[in-house]
């Protein structure tokens, strides 16, 4: 007989999701979070600069059946260098306020990112178990995943979290099955940084940000483009607008002012 359809664990293999566990402090939590991304056929597992031995006995014993996903896990120094090659990433917080706008519901987010995590990597990023993501490390999300909690206890269980999380993501999955959608292609979290630190230069270099606090307001424009989702091409034009800007302020050459001074 001749195979005609994958089966529903194949097709979650083929999402390529990663989970990203920012200064992990628990074993046991590590252990569980591989348990739980078996439970729904997922294994890209990254630890930035973990506190505890990831491999230890306590997240062996955790991980159950999953020690594969433990074994395999990536560890990084950095979040930007744990991001590279995902073209979206979601960061996730409990706290509200400046800075962190615009919070989607997991199921909001799992409906966001499915159309985009069947052809590129996308990062689901949690933060540490007292501190979660701190503001400078959610800068490198596109967008923020908040998880609706009674105020009596707002503060979830990492390995809980990631769950909840990856479950929204199998729902959509679910539901979006037998359905097809074209979507752009992204731009990459490298090129995505490298425009934003372009543009933080250029209005400063033109008085636009604040010197003292310039981060200020471009946060908000990271936010905003983030929002849209840009691709390579739209990170082009953007970059030449900044060039633009650059070469007006007299922060950069013209091609014919360069080429007269090597005549």
């Amino acid at each position: 007989m001749i195979k005609t359809e994958d089966t529903e664990s194949e097709k979650r293999r083929k999402l390529q999701l990663s989970v990203v566990l920012v200064e992990p402090q628990g074993a046991l939590n590590i252990g569980s979070v591989c348990r739980a991304m078996l439970n729904f056929g997922f294994t890209d597992l990254r630890l930035v600069n973990p506190q505890v031995d990831h491999l230890s006995r306590d997240a062996r014993l955790m991980a159950v059946k999953s020690a594969t996903v433990l074994e395999n896990a990536q560890v990084f120094s950095h979040l930007g260098d744990a991001l590279a090659g995902c073209m979206l990433s979601f960061g996730t917080t409990r706290r509200f306020g400046r800075y962190r706008e615009g919070l989607l519901h997991p199921s909001e987010a799992a409906d966001r990112l499915l159309p985009v995590v069947q052809k590129n990597s996308v990062a689901l990023v949690f933060g540490r178990e007292d501190r979660g993501l701190f503001t400078s490390e959610l800068d490198l999300c596109q967008h923020f995943i908040t998880i609706p909690t009674d105020e009596k206890q707002p503060s979830m269980n990492l390995a809980q979290a990631v769950s909840l999380c990856l479950y929204e993501v199998s729902n959509a999955r679910a539901k979006l099955t037998g359905r097809t959608s074209r979507h752009k292609k992204l731009a990459s979290s490298e090129n995505l940084e490298a425009m934003y630190q372009h543009m933080r230069q250029s209005l400063l270099d033109i008085g636009y940000l604040d010197p003292q606090n310039p981060d200020h307001i471009l946060r908000s424009f990271r936010r905003i483009l983030g929002r849209s989702g840009l691709n390579d091409r739209e990170v082009r034009i953007l970059r030449g607008l900044f060039n633009q800007i650059d070469l007006f302020s007299g922060h950069k050459l013209s091609r014919k002012t360069l080429k007269e001074k090597s005549e």
